[in-house]
């Protein structure tokens, strides 16, 4: 008997707004400013609202995307030890990418990928077939953004195999 295919979910999201004051940090070692530290959060809460809590949860360990992920892992009840750190994130090229997700998210299920651009850009431009909702700045995954794409189970990670379902950008929900 055939099992019924579940939805695969891949949620990839920016880290949130860093903090630039010092010229003389190493840009792996940047954290977050006070405004990601309150965005991180809000976008957490905004997945559990909306039932999209992952199963598995990959970030690069760059300081901004862990402050990120955990502030937003928090929100929903995902348990640090299980978060996946992952170097290939950090300046990661869209083949990079792939191959993180290939190597730890499950084939089905809700897998949520925490990074940095202009790799997710790439990355979300190679998964989806045409234009992607540009912020008014021309921008894509701004700081904190969030986009949801649904895959095919039975399908690879090739070009144009995923619908992107929502894009949420922090400024949508603030007020909320």
């Amino acid at each position: 008997m055939n099992k019924p295919v579940q939805r695969r979910v891949l949620m990839l999201m920016r880290h949130a707004k860093s903090d630039r004051s010092d010229v003389s940090q190493n840009d792996f070692d940047r954290p977050l400013n006070p405004r990601g530290r309150k965005t991180a959060p809000r976008m957490g809460k905004w997945l559990r609202k909306h039932k999209l809590v992952p199963d598995v949860v990959i970030s690069s360990p760059a300081q901004r995307a862990r402050e990120t992920t955990l502030l937003t892992a928090g929100q929903l009840r995902f348990p640090e030890k299980k978060i996946i750190w992952d170097e290939r994130i950090y300046n990661g090229s869209v083949p990079a990418l792939l191959a993180v997700i290939e190597s730890h998210a499950p084939v089905a299920g809700t897998s949520l990928l925490v990074g940095h651009n202009p790799g997710l850009d790439d990355l979300l431009a190679h998964l989806c077939t045409g234009p992607l909702p540009l912020d008014e700045e021309g921008k894509l995954l701004t700081t904190g953004a969030i986009a949801v794409l649904t895959l095919d189970p039975g399908r690879g990670l090739d070009r144009g195999c995923a619908e992107l379902e929502e894009l949420t950008r922090p400024r949508a929900i603030e007020g909320g």
